[in-house]
């Protein structure tokens, strides 16, 4: 399953919503969220989450994932894991962008987020007696 929550070279203005994606046929649950930003004028900042919901009307009220703000151009990547939230059968991105200082009031960013399923991650448990690194 790949998805683009944002799709590529998007110009972003002001904050939003991104389209909803049903999710209820992905296999592990697990995601793999690549955020590209593409170009940014200074002095400004971009906050990305991801939303889950169960019918693709009410989303939830907390983001499933909150990516780390961005500045700058570059690529930021994280592991978004819903395979406890079973109830969680569609998803969307929300955006939002803050600009302070001088020049054009309005701020802007061309950014993207590609989702794409990656094979589930391990819920083993440490077994009895192993080693566990400490401090």
């Amino acid at each position: 399953m790949k998805l683009e929550l944002i799709p590529a070279n998007t110009k972003m203005e002001a904050n939003g919503d991104g389209a909803s994606f049903d999710i209820s046929s992905s296999a592990t649950r697990t995601f793999l969220c690549l955020l590209t930003v593409a170009d940014q004028i200074e002095q400004e900042s971009l906050d990305i989450s991801i939303y889950g919901s169960a019918d693709g009307e009410k989303w939830t009220p907390k983001p499933l994932l909150k990516l780390p703000q961005q500045f700058y151009r570059g690529t930021t990547k994280m592991v978004l894991d819903l395979s406890l939230r079973p109830q969680i059968k569609f998803m969307r991105a929300r955006w939002e962008l803050n600009r302070w200082g001088r020049g054009a009031p309005l701020p802007m960013f061309v950014a993207g987020l590609h989702v794409e399923e990656i094979p589930g991650m391990s819920r083993k448990a440490v077994p009895k007696g192993a080693a566990v690194a400490s401090e």
